[in-house]
């Protein structure tokens, strides 16, 4: 009987392969099932069910849209449960018809009542009626089911609303809430047909009434994208005889050699399947955030706060970004990038406005953003601020990010096959910035580790640029794609002016983001040499951090496994092992033979660390030698720069006892707090000092002639001839940190990682002052500061000294004395 099936659909099949009208696969599909429900009804149901019996289609098959394979769903429509032996034997006898025939039937017998119970453990039964319509039977009992379910489904409609909300957020969460699958389910993954029904779905609860439940048609806009999931759904059913919803990687080829397929390659056909998806997949979420958000008496209350973050260009309502005078976008085109750097501040989105609005200007903003602008600092500012992955994604979809960057727009759903990758490009590289994005609220130990180093990491702007551009080089199909990538970013960072420095970082990170991962793979971690290679490719401690969070960020977007445990391992072990390398190198890396252009700089440059010419631009490295020239008339010279919320001090003196203290004490009795320093040393007895501060009273920024001021005290305190001690003595203590956030001071001795100097490194809760009284402590104890590194994570201070005492390493009493003495300071 089964041929049954086979001989309706195999000419069925030949037209659809020839015409790609999936439409009249459906109706065809559905009237031949019909007949077989309707024919079986006849021979076997009707002559023992006269009456009390009716047979309901629902599901696909009530919609009237199967598909060459789908099962076929029925509600037995009774009166009472059949009791009788013949009325059973004809039931079973009615449903084998069915299989004998090659349907998959579903059945469940319900009574009216039944049907207009709310089954909690089994709603899905109360959402398939919603498509319920009469096939064979009692009409007469349909029609009485038919305004009792309408009161019914009205009265309970909120609680099934919210329910098929539960059930489509589960299911998008199985597929890590992303259209952008190489391999997509079209039936379960987001933006597929399960997202298309539950529109109509809840199209129909909005417009139910007591007396009838509407139809629910979709709008006319996804009337394209549900043109092709229907067609893509019909060749996989006729491509594998069976109920197949997985567009395989050789499904998608297999496609593009189709008659229909009219010469489209299998890479067209995705590229228009994710663009259709996205159209369903957005829609659904928009609408399931309606259906939260009524009936929530606190969120309402929350989102009517949130409206007053409103400003001069943007308004907020429900959660969503307008645009106050729509006419700018005609007049100023960036107050685009600005709508979203109001996304990155607040955690919003733009409206279905807005991004309308952005639509009807993406041919215009194309060619503004193709002349070469200074639209770094936007960018930058987007880049650092708390919900940047929500405001690229939010620019990805409204076309803005390809617009921006014609580099990006290359790898827009774009597949590139492999076993391993899930996603397209462009949705790793937004998964692996919105995995970043997500480490500080990691409850997992191992990623708690890069959590606390991702907030080291001051300046995320450069990290976050080579995220979004490490892969551009895919879409050119270049050999490398890494150098492409390289390129690439450079093309587009010159393009919207970011400053070189920032551009070279970008350029050698991208150049380096398969390092880490390569030696996790190939090398021995416990192995020296694989430190020191590792640090030599690295260079710094700044750029081992960076590379090691895109490392992470990167592995983790590949799929949902790919992190393992053993790889967050490997890669913890191997930032620790590099980081060891290059603290080591602080110290012993000098620069022996500088090349200078001229001896008095060469002369500045001998001895310093290596560190210091990898830290450092070419024209930062001029600026400190002016420094050092002016230093050596008079002793000392100062330069003070703002930078966005924070002030950068350098410096050039003659070293001498104390000098780190006095000018740390200077800092702080100013009321200033340390963020970082650094301290090097030359051949010559010349110290270079950087720190980077903040100014919470604002006296620099309130007070302009403070500035000045505030560059004698420091100069004076270098020169000795101010007591820092007094200076502090003024400075009230700040508020202690609550019992529960208190960190226990640590201070660990090394005379292993340096040949010349024992490495000292304090972990301690930040306070005014802390450095001046660790670094006055060790002076006071006889020893040399030879190499120092300042960070604050928080309030937590990570401080490491290289030190000596007469010019050697630390002897053990010396340390061990020393060592109570800094873990007094560090809990005074």
């Amino acid at each position: 009987m089964a041929k049954q099936l086979s001989s309706a659909t195999d000419p069925l099949r030949q037209e659809f392969l020839s015409s790609g009208d999936a439409g009249r696969v459906l109706a065809a599909r559905t009237a031949f099932v019909e007949d077989v429900v309707i024919g079986a009804w006849q021979q076997y149901l009707a002559p023992q069910f006269p009456a009390g019996l009716a047979v309901l289609a629902v599901g696909g098959f009530g919609r009237r849209e199967l598909f060459p394979h789908s099962d076929v769903d029925l509600v037995l429509l009774v009166t009472g449960e059949p009791r009788s032996q013949p009325g059973r034997d004809a039931l079973s006898a009615f449903l084998r018809n069915l299989w004998d025939n090659g349907l998959r039937a579903s059945h469940s017998v319900r009574t009216p009542g039944e049907c207009c119970q709310l089954h909690a453990q089994n709603l899905e039964l109360n959402i398939s009626l919603l498509d319920v319509r009469y096939l064979a039977g009692e009409q007469e009992l349909f029609e009485k089911l038919r305004p009792r379910l309408a009161r019914f489904v009205h009265a309970e409609r909120q609680t099934l609303a919210r329910h098929l909300c539960r059930l489509a957020r589960r299911r998008h969460a199985r597929f890590q809430d992303t259209i952008y699958h190489l391999e997509p389910n079209l039936k379960e993954t987001p933006g597929g047909l399960r997202d298309l029904q539950l529109l109509r779905w809840l199209e129909r609860l909005r417009g139910t009434t007591r007396e009838h439940i509407p139809q629910g048609a979709l709008p006319p806009e996804l009337a394209p994208a549900r043109n092709l999931l229907w067609t893509l759904r019909c060749f996989l059913h006729f491509l594998s005889g069976r109920d197949q919803n997985l567009l395989t990687f050789d499904a998608q080829e297999a496609l593009a050699e189709q008659p229909f397929a009219a010469g489209r390659d299998a890479a067209a056909w995705m590229r228009d399947y994710f663009q259709q998806a996205r159209s369903i997949y957005r829609a659904a979420v928009r609408r399931m955030e309606e259906v939260e958000s009524q009936g929530s008496s606190l969120f309402a209350q929350f989102r009517d706060w949130r409206s007053r973050l409103s400003n001069a260009d943007f308004s907020v309502s429900r959660e969503r970004i307008y645009f106050k005078a729509p006419a700018l976008l005609e007049q100023d085109p960036a107050i685009v990038l600005r709508l979203f750097e109001f996304a990155a501040r607040h955690g919003l989105r733009p409206s279905l406005d807005s991004e309308r609005r952005i639509a009807e200007r993406l041919p215009q903003l194309r060619q503004w953003f193709g002349e070469r602008r200074p639209l770094w600092p936007l960018l930058r500012s987007i880049l650092s601020l708390p919900y940047a992955a929500l405001a690229l994604r939010a620019m990805h979809e409204a076309g803005v990010l390809g617009a921006l960057f014609p580099e990006w727009a290359r790898i827009e759903s774009l597949v590139v096959r492999d076993f391993y990758h899930r996603y397209t490009v462009d949705e790793h590289t937004l998964v692996s910035i919105e995995t970043l994005a997500a480490l500080p609220q990691a409850s997992d130990p191992m990623r708690r580790r890069f959590a606390a180093l991702l907030e080291e990491v001051d300046e995320r702007s450069s990290l976050l640029a080579a995220l979004l551009f490490h892969d551009t080089g895919k879409g050119a199909g270049a050999v490398s794609h890494v150098a492409e990538s390289a390129r690439l970013a450079a093309q587009a960072l010159d393009r919207i002016q970011a400053p070189s420095g920032v551009r070279a970082q970008v350029c050698r990170l991208i150049e380096r983001h398969l390092d880490l991962s390569a030696v996790m793979h190939t090398r021995d971690l416990e192995e020296p040499a694989t430190a020191r290679y590792v640090a030599e490719r690295v260079g710094t401690l700044e750029e081992l951090k960076h590379l090691t969070l895109m490392t992470y960020a990167d592995i983790s977007a590949v799929n949902p496994s790919a992190m393992t445990p053993w790889r967050l391992e490997q890669l913890w072990r191997l930032y620790v092992v590099t980081h060891r390398e290059l603290t080591c190198e602080l110290d012993t890396d000098r620069v022996e033979y500088p090349q200078a252009d001229s001896p008095e700089k060469a002369q500045f440059l001998e001895g310093l660390p290596v560190r210091y010419l990898r830290t450092h631009t070419a024209e930062e490295i001029d600026q400190d030698f002016e420094l050092y020239q002016r230093a050596l008339e008079r002793g000392v010279a100062v330069a003070v720069a703002r930078r966005n919320n924070l002030y950068l001090l350098r410096l050039a003196a003659r070293d001498r006892p104390f000098l780190l203290a006095s000018i740390a004490g200077a800092l702080a009795g100013f009321g200033m707090n340390i963020i970082k320093a650094e301290a090097f040393g030359n051949r010559h007895g010349m110290v270079l000092d950087s720190f980077v501060f903040e100014d919470p009273n604002r006296t620099l920024e309130l007070n302009p002639s403070e500035m000045d001021r505030f560059r004698i005290t420091v100069e004076r305190a270098v020169l000795g001839k101010l007591d820092v001690r007094q200076l502090l003595s003024r400075r009230r203590s700040p508020s202690p940190f609550s019992r529960r956030s208190r960190l226990r001071p640590a201070v660990t001795f090394n005379s292993e990682a340096s040949p010349n100097a024992t490495l000292i490194e304090v972990v301690a809760e930040d306070r005014p002052g802390l450095l001046y009284d660790l670094a006055h402590t060790i002076s006071s104890a006889g020893c040399n500061i030879e190499v120092v590194l300042i960070d604050t994570e928080a309030h937590k201070a990570l401080d490491v000294f290289y030190v000596t005492i007469g010019g050697h390493k630390l002897w053990p009493e010396h340390m061990a004395a020393l060592r109570e003495k800094l873990l007094e300071v560090c809990q005074k």
